[in-house]
């Protein structure tokens, strides 16, 4: 069953989908993917048994609505209502709602997962990003129309997500693979580190620094002494090199798709880093 990401994502993976395949353990148990974003490895691979994560709440709430038929149906109904409505006064008005607190508050999970996802594609650049009070911010793409999703791809999401229950999960990453045991896989594909403007870390308020590699460096070195299959990606800067010294590290090249400038997108050197 082939399956694409529902959503354009910064640090999406498909384009080094052959990779990641080359790399990933031959055979493993369960598959744990703490910071899922658009979810290409996931798709790629359809495990049978899976933990997803992330801390962008909006995007786990799509994830909810696939994993559930009646949730499912009014998140459907709610995406085809936004395309219908949509326009430039439109989008500011969807784009604006986590700023009244109250009444975002009171949206349903299908409400809040449609307009995440009616703004990743009517954005500019389907880039999602929020400022330091974690109010999406990104500006209209100025489309005159814009169309939720495929529907035959929404559709086979809908029937993975409902025939194998994966563990949908919104939290710190390290709480993802607490119940991670030997022999099952982890893939991190966690915020890059930065490489001057050329990185992008804004998906949440909080941002993603050195101590957070850092502090995921030390996750790993922990799920390796219990036997869990690790690989995560990043970029290729001296300081990821530093801390994953001791491990597989191969170098790949990518592009850079999601920047704010034109000119700042293009080939990029990245890693694969791999416990096996």
């Amino acid at each position: 069953m082939s399956i694409t990401p529902f959503v354009k994502w910064a640090g999406g993976k498909r384009q080094i989908m052959n990779k990641l395949l080359e790399f990933k353990p031959k055979a493993f148990k369960r598959y744990y993917e703490p910071f899922i974003g658009g979810g290409a490895l996931l798709l790629e691979l359809l495990p049978s048994h899976a933990t997803i994560n992330d801390s962008n709440k909006e995007l786990i709430y799509i994830y909810k609505c696939l994993r559930n038929k009646k949730l499912f149906k009014e998140f459907v109904r709610i995406c085809k209502l936004h395309e219908e409505k949509h326009n430039e006064d439109y989008y500011y008005q969807i784009r604006d709602l986590d700023r009244k607190k109250r009444a975002y508050s009171q949206l349903s999970i299908p409400e809040k997962a449609a307009r995440c996802l009616y703004l990743n594609k009517a954005c500019f650049n389907g880039l999602y990003r929020v400022s330091n009070k974690g109010f999406f911010n990104v500006p209209s793409a100025k489309r005159e129309k814009v169309k939720c999703f495929d529907d035959e791809n929404i559709s086979k999401l809908h029937k993975y997500f409902v025939k194998n229950r994966p563990i949908i999960l919104s939290g710190d990453f390290s709480s993802a693979v607490k119940t991670a045991r030997e022999g099952d896989f982890v893939y991190f594909d966690p915020p890059y580190d930065v490489v001057g403007e050329q990185s992008f870390t804004s998906y949440t308020a909080n941002g993603f620094g050195k101590d957070e590699q850092i502090r995921l460096r030390d996750l790993i070195n922990e799920l390796t002494a219990k036997g869990v299959l690790v690989m995560t990606s990043n970029a290729n800067t001296p300081f990821i090199q530093e801390i994953y010294n001791g491990f597989n590290i191969h170098i790949i090249n990518a592009k850079r798709m999601i920047n704010s400038n034109g000119d700042g997108r293009g080939d990029v050197e990245e890693v694969i880093i791999t416990n096996y």
